[in-house]
């Protein structure tokens, strides 16, 4: 015979104090979870995350061999890239600034090769197999920069292209491109001096100040006129003394 244990006598209604019952939680239908990436997608953030950081590394290391440059050169960031580009392509992977100084204004591009060697033969750019249009968007860039700062200050102003290479490859050449500058970065900032003085220091501040303003860069939004004159109150360009030389 099985015995079961006497139950407790349940007590009456009156007896019980008042209890809070908690009710279940039910989410409401239109929350839902984010979804989890999958592995495949978490890879590709990551590898693009890693490119990012490459690609800063190697610009800071640019900047940092123009840093004895002197006073009359700038150095500015600018969107390098179109709205309708970011659309496109979902981010830039590219870098690059603009630098300005008494030997002209250059649109520098960075390319970051690591160890891998670059081949180089006119336009064409050959890193690991593959062929980079480095030459063609550094170009680019600089016929785009040259059109917004020209909108901007009423009168032409040419933009240089500069392709840097940064890393400790080989690069071996067996042409230069044309109408395009070509360096690694420990070269760069001879490269850029080469050219001697073709702008004065004032003109090169001034046009700093115009691609410093986020207006250039907008469909020629920003007119210099609204905030400085490149000459004095009632002078002109015809007005310039003479220098003989």
């Amino acid at each position: 015979m099985t015995v079961f244990p006497a139950r407790r006598a349940v007590p009456s209604a009156r007896a019980l104090p008042p209890v809070a019952v908690p009710h279940p939680r039910v989410d409401s239908p239109g929350v839902l979870e984010p979804a989890r990436p999958t592995p495949l997608e978490w890879a590709r953030r990551r590898r693009a995350e890693r490119g990012a950081r490459r690609l800063e590394a190697a610009g800071a290391r640019a900047l940092g061999q123009l840093d004895h440059l002197g006073p009359a050169w700038h150095v500015i960031e600018w969107p390098r890239t179109d709205v309708t580009d970011v659309l496109d392509r979902g981010q830039d992977d590219r870098a690059g600034f603009l630098a300005i100084g008494p030997s002209g204004l250059f649109a520098v591009t960075i390319a970051d090769h690591g160890r891998a060697r670059v081949l180089v033969a006119g336009d064409v750019v050959q890193i690991n197999g593959k062929r980079p249009p480095y030459v063609a968007e550094s170009r680019r860039d600089a016929k785009r920069a040259s059109k917004a700062l020209s909108d901007a200050v009423g009168l032409t102003v040419p933009v240089t292209p500069v392709l840097t290479f940064v890393g400790s490859g080989v690069i071996s050449v067996y042409g230069l491109p044309k109408d395009c500058l070509m360096a690694t970065h420990r070269e760069l900032d001879r490269l850029l001096v080469a050219g001697g003085s073709r702008i004065s220091p004032a003109t090169a501040e001034k046009l700093s100040r115009v691609a410093q303003h986020p207006g250039t860069w907008l469909n020629g939004t920003y007119r210099p006129t609204a905030d400085y004159r490149w000459y004095d109150e009632g002078r002109t360009a015809a007005d310039k003394p003479a220098h003989r030389r």
